[in-house]
């Protein structure tokens, strides 16, 4: 089972970062509250369990237990939908983490409202970065590349939310349509980029190689 919490912070909530952390209003916030939804379905036999949460040691507890999957480290890569509100040091981290957004320049302008930025040297637009042969768009969505990269299932993303679902992201606590949203969106982000780096490192690797003089030679030797 494939996890990757949204995890949402309490305007009224503090922690022993005091001085790091920027107090942002939400539109119609009131309400602490955790939802977890379990076996959120993606392509094949994929799953989710996404938790959306306001409580921030219920946020650490499940950022606790990803690093524990992942030997003691965080993923590499974070599908970033919805940012986290208060992090500033998250928000600024270089060797952790990477940030993947599309048309990241919004996500910018709207941190930049409430005294938030990304690191500017640590996120990647993916739209800037990838282009789907098989679309004739100046830049795709993430729907084009997730649907080509990762499974066809992700071409239909968008067509599940209508203008109404738009109006209530500021509503708290989230409905679960909008939860499942952004725990697809950012786990298609996260997959596609995910994959996507693999292929253009490994695709590096193998021209190092073909420019060694000694690789074919020891290719040569295994055959042998």
């Amino acid at each position: 089972m494939a996890e990757e919490p949204s995890a949402k912070r309490h305007h009224g909530e503090t922690s022993n970062k005091s001085s790091n952390l920027v107090d942002i209003h939400v539109p119609g916030e009131k309400h602490e509250y955790t939802k977890t939804l379990k076996g959120v379905e993606l392509h094949g036999k994929e799953t989710l369990e996404i938790v959306c949460t306001s409580i921030p040691d219920k946020a650490d507890e499940v950022m606790s237990r990803l690093r524990m999957k992942g030997g003691g480290l965080y993923p590499s890569f974070i599908g970033v939908d919805v940012e986290p509100k208060r992090l500033k040091d998250f928000l600024q981290e270089e060797k952790l983490y990477t940030f993947v957004s599309f048309n990241i320049g919004g996500d910018k302008r709207m941190l930049e409202k409430s005294g938030l930025e990304i690191n500017p040297n640590n996120f990647i637009d993916m739209q800037r970065k990838w282009k789907d042969p098989k679309t004739k768009k100046y830049y795709d969505s993430l729907a084009d590349v997730a649907g080509g990269v990762i499974h066809p299932f992700y071409e239909g993303m968008k067509k599940k939310m209508n203008r109404a679902d738009h109006k209530l992201w500021g509503t708290s606590p989230l409905p679960d349509n909008l939860i499942t949203y952004a725990g697809i969106d950012a786990y298609a982000t996260y997959k596609s980029w995910k994959t996507i780096d693999n292929i253009v490192i490994g695709w590096d690797i193998s021209k190092e190689q073909e420019a060694d003089p000694y690789y074919h030679c020891n290719f040569a030797d295994e055959d042998a």
